[in-house]
């Protein structure tokens, strides 16, 4: 919980402390605990409330009585008196939500396996189901605070560029924010996948858990999201979590991207899981070389097989998850944390088979074991992680109270 500041033009700062507290408080939260909670004067809380109060973002519900002196009046969240939509481009699906201000999914809407390899027509089907959404939800245009579409990196947040996602074709240099801005009419902030899994992991969390852990996002890629200390570490370019290319120890064979053969990126490669299928006695119905969608479809055959008690599948996901578990140990060596956090769409598909695994793999490897264990589980939030999180990236952006305010000027 940050806390406020009675100081002078700090007005917007304290607002967004105050109603973070009011937004996590599920049962709603008196002006005397807001006082306790923030360090804030009663006074601050009373003016901070009030404009809240005629911006529509938070009512008075009830009052309760707690001992002797005046009952105290329970301010709640008005969750929908403002959404934000969050897109998800993975190179085997899209993913689209609106969520309220309490992280609440109100509408979603999944295409698989689109046809990614045409950026302009992509996103305009992209906003086009932006539209379709915020219709069907009856929200007016000035309620929407804003689209965050999530995408693979690496990119470049300032131009509102992908630069060279590797795993999606025809993707370099492409402009996302200005043409779904144009679209849509409405603010466009883009963010990395997984970055955004990690925002949207850290808005969904109670307090004690959001302040240190990793997010191993599993999706056509793999990378990770790291908050320490409470705040999201997005690097200088804002593409950190680049952990694709992290020796495994494994030998697989010669990534096109970093020239090594052992590399995470080179262990999950679709045609390694086509290759170790073979050898195992399975005939996967897409070519190893295939295309975006061929390569997602292949995938999601071999999970079919796994789910349906095919033990071959089983082991091959199973490895290679494995060693993501390895990458996911080095990660909480270096940053020492005790919350590890998997997700993303792949993951959502296979976690039930590997979570017991890869959380014995990272926690047989994690040096400082005798001191405290790693908690590893699977999100909460299934294969609409990274939606969810370009959705919670607009409400953070907007709402969340930001230490850079306190910067004089």
């Amino acid at each position: 919980m940050q806390r406020g500041t009675n100081l002078g033009r700090l007005g917007d700062f304290n607002q967004a402390v105050i109603f973070e507290s009011i937004r996590r408080a599920v049962d709603g939260v008196s002006r005397v605990e807001l006082a306790g909670s923030t360090g804030l004067s009663p006074q601050t809380i009373s003016n901070v409330v009030r404009r809240l109060l005629d911006e529509g973002l938070v009512r008075e519900d009830r009052t309760i009585v707690s001992g002797p002196g005046k009952p105290r009046t329970v301010l709640e969240l008005e969750a929908s008196r403002m959404v934000a939509v969050g897109i998800h481009l993975d190179p085997g699906v899209i993913t689209v939500v609106m969520l309220n201000l309490r992280g609440e999914i109100m509408h979603s809407r999944r295409l698989d396996i689109p046809a990614v390899e045409v950026p302009e027509k992509t996103i305009e089907t992209m906003a086009r189901t932006v539209d379709e959404i915020i219709s069907m939800a009856g929200v007016p245009r000035s309620n929407v605070l804003g689209v965050g579409v999530v995408v693979p990196g690496p990119l470049d947040p300032v131009r509102g560029v992908m630069t060279n996602p590797p795993l999606l074709d025809g993707w370099k240099d492409v402009d996302m924010v200005e043409p779904l801005h144009r679209m849509l009419k409405l603010d466009v902030l883009i963010e990395k996948d997984t970055i955004a899994a990690s925002i949207a992991e850290q808005w969904k969390s109670n307090e004690a858990e959001r302040d240190n852990f990793v997010t191993m996002y599993i999706g056509a890629g793999i990378g990770a999201g790291m908050v320490l200390n409470g705040e999201i570490h997005r690097g200088i370019s804002g593409n950190a979590g680049e952990v694709g290319h992290y020796s495994t120890g494994v030998v697989a064979h010669d990534c096109d991207i970093c020239g090594r053969n052992d590399c995470l990126h080179a262990a999950l490669a679709f045609s390694k899981f086509a290759q170790l299928a073979r050898e195992r006695g399975l005939d996967l119905t897409v070519p190893d070389d295939g295309s975006v969608a061929e390569r997602a479809a292949g995938i999601a055959e071999l999970v079919r097989l796994a789910k349906s008690g095919n033990e071959a599948a089983v082991e091959i996901l199973r490895d290679r998850m494995g060693l993501v578990g390895q990458v996911a140990g080095q990660l909480a060596n270096t940053l020492d944390i005790g919350l590890i956090i998997f997700g993303g769409p792949l993951w959502a598909e296979v976690g039930e088979l590997c979570l017991e695994d890869v959380s014995s793999i990272i926690n047989e490897r994690f040096i400082s074991k005798n001191v405290h264990a790693v908690e590893v589980r699977s999100s909460s939030l299934g294969h609409e992680v990274g939606a969810i999180g370009g959705a919670c990236v607009v409400m953070d952006a907007n709402l969340s109270p930001k230490a850079a305010a306190l910067l004089l000027r």
